[in-house]
């Protein structure tokens, strides 16, 4: 509390100094930070228009990747498409085994001069004819028979729309070991229109992802998306077979626009996003740059800050020297000022230093002369604030009290007893209608003891009756004056803290006069504390943290306020044995207002 005071002394002697100080630093902060953002938001922007523009380009480039798989795979249906050899095996019927065999190897024949136009990009070709003849250039690409494929769904969307080149994605399953993109095509007659076979070109998304894995990293993402909003093809593999019609709706949104990026936020981060249509594919290429990620990468923020740091510091250095300058003159001053704390109301301080604080020093010089003159007027405001003090430490039982009290009631509310509960309404309308009344006031010992009764009914009804309370109470101490609420915070102790332990006991409150004393006992059995010897009240404050409650701690401090420091309350315990707690009073029978001191008043 010393080091408080006089740091808080120092700071208000040097008031001046910390003012110009404080708003020379907190403006040389600002701009400082002010300039460090803008620098970095500027950066910041800078980068992403030439990244968007880098990314651009690279689009560009995986989009020419896909267009020459594409051209690929069109010139080997073409070719498949226009090569007799092929259409006769598809369509021949009722063959015997060496004519099958013949035209398995006229077929494969064919089918392997086609085959290298798209062998390069490591897909498979595969012809399904009606007549129930499959050949399938890479078996161990994908192990399909021609039941499994004649009956899939791809085939059929082939047979529905038989002029178009399709590429359909295939999730992993038992018939894929892993996930494919196969561009399809139904075989046509021309002069009928007959369809005699269906053309497959399925390539792993293992090996489609070779067209982009060059320009992806973890921050900088890649989705190949169909018109179905469902992902095809990531370097992010959680995401494949995902649907993700908002990404889909964004890719739209970016081509009809025709923005180079935009500013989004999906899968829960904030992105770049950019998108090419592959009018080929009927499929949408998109590229995800996690913004923060690679703004973090690209600018050092912990470099800058301690650069900027460096600097703030170096100006702060500057400021305080030339601000301490300024202010020296006045800073002497209040140095000699502050000899007053040591009561030296007669010496006059030098009117040194520069104009304004010799005007300074004259007029602090005249106020001192007048100084003598409030001394009385002093001394009495320190008696209102003793008093004052008084009635802040009563005021602080009052709301400790009232709270754990509530908490009973609601306890017990909640546990649908409507009698008790009925029973503890009526008990804490009194405690309240005592305990809100004017605290300035004393009770006899016998409205204090309804008081604790009703207090124990609540506290009984909570926790049942394993904590018996006995009262002895002499009968000439029944109208005997006391403070309000003296005794009620060591029975509230005692229930909350006494019997953590041990769950049954008793608490026994016995009221005597000894001598022209008042004396007020609260004995219980319970846990007691790991203490040596008694506490008195002269040691009782150094003490003061045995006992957790703002009520304990207050009530010998308001005893002493009120009747001197030969009353208070006395603690004896021991460990298992229990606690005894002893609160001496001045005896006093004419009820009237508490004031600090009045002793005599109770003899």
């Amino acid at each position: 509390m010393t080091m408080k005071k006089r740091a808080f002394r120092i700071l208000r002697n040097n008031s001046l100094f910390v003012k110009m100080f404080l708003i020379m630093v907190i403006s040389i902060v600002a701009v400082s930070l002010l300039i460090t953002v803008s620098s970095i938001r500027m950066s910041s922007n800078l980068f992403m228009e030439t990244f968007s523009i880098s990314n651009t380009k690279s689009l560009e480039q995986i989009e020419k990747q896909f267009e020459a798989y594409s051209f690929a795979v069109v010139s080997a249906m073409n070719d498949v498409q226009n090569n007799g050899t092929i259409k006769k095996v598809l369509t021949q019927k009722n063959q015997n085994t060496i004519e099958t065999s013949k035209s398995y190897f006229d077929i494969g024949k064919q089918m392997e001069r086609i085959y290298p136009t798209i062998e390069s990009y490591e897909a498979n070709m595969i012809v399904l004819g009606n007549n129930e003849r499959l050949y399938n250039m890479n078996y161990s690409n994908w192990p399909v028979s021609w039941q499994g494929l004649r009956n899939h769904q791809i085939t059929q969307n082939s047979f529905n729309r038989p002029s178009t080149l399709l590429y359909q994605f295939i999730p992993s399953t038992l018939f894929t070991d892993e996930p494919m993109i196969v561009a399809t095509k139904a075989l046509v007659e021309r002069s009928t229109g007959e369809i005699y076979g269906v053309l497959y070109f399925p390539i792993r998304e293992s090996q489609l992802k070779d067209f982009y894995e060059g320009y992806t990293s973890t921050e900088n993402q890649v989705l190949l998306i169909n018109d179905k909003g469902k992902v095809v093809s990531s370097n992010n593999e959680e995401l494949i077979g995902d649907e993700s019609i908002d990404v889909l709706t964004l890719a739209k949104e970016v081509e009809s626009e025709e923005i180079e990026f935009k500013n989004v936020h999906v899968f829960d981060k904030d992105y770049m996003f950019m998108s090419q249509y592959l009018p080929t594919y009927n499929m949408y290429l998109v590229n995800l740059v996690d913004k923060n990620a690679v703004l973090n990468n690209l600018v050092n923020t912990k470099e800058i800050l301690l650069i900027s740091l460096g600097i703030v510091l170096l100006a702060v250095i500057v400021v305080f020297i030339i601000s301490r300058r300024m202010t020296n003159s006045i800073s002497k001053l209040v140095k000699e000022i502050s000899t007053m704390a040591k009561h030296e109301f007669t010496k006059p301080v030098p009117e040194t230093g520069g104009y304004e604080t010799k005007k300074i020093a004259h007029a602090f010089n005249f106020m001192l002369n007048e100084l003598q003159e409030y001394v009385e007027l002093v001394v009495q405001a320190q008696q209102k604030q003793r008093g004052a003090e008084l009635s802040a430490l009563q005021h602080q039982i009052n709301p400790h009290f009232l709270y754990n009290t509530l908490a009973s009631v609601k306890f017990m509310i909640q546990q649908g007893n409507k009698e008790k509960a009925t029973d503890m309404i009526h008990a804490l309308i009194s405690l309240l209608q005592n305990a809100l009344s004017n605290v300035d006031q004393t009770i006899t010992v016998e409205q204090e003891v309804i008081d604790l009764k009703n207090y124990v009914l609540i506290n009984q009804a909570r926790y049942g009756d394993g904590i018996k309370v006995n009262f002895f109470i002499s009968p000439d101490c029944l109208d005997c004056q006391l403070p309000k609420l003296i005794l009620q915070p060591f029975i509230e102790n005692a229930f909350f803290h006494a019997f953590n332990e041990k769950k049954e006991g008793f608490v026994q409150i016995l009221v005597s006069q000894k001598g022209s004393n008042l004396l007020c006992e609260i004995v219980d059995n319970g846990d007691g504390m790991e203490i040596k010897g008694d506490y008195t009240k002269e040691d009782f404050k150094e003490k003061r943290h045995l006992f957790s409650g703002i009520g304990i701690r207050n009530v010998h401090e308001r005893i002493q306020l009120l009747y001197g420091e030969e009353y208070g309350v006395e603690i004896t315990s021991e460990k298992t044995l229990g606690t005894k707690v002893k609160v001496e009073l001045p005896l006093q029978k004419n009820k009237k207002d508490l004031k600090p001191n009045e002793i005599t008043s109770f003899y």
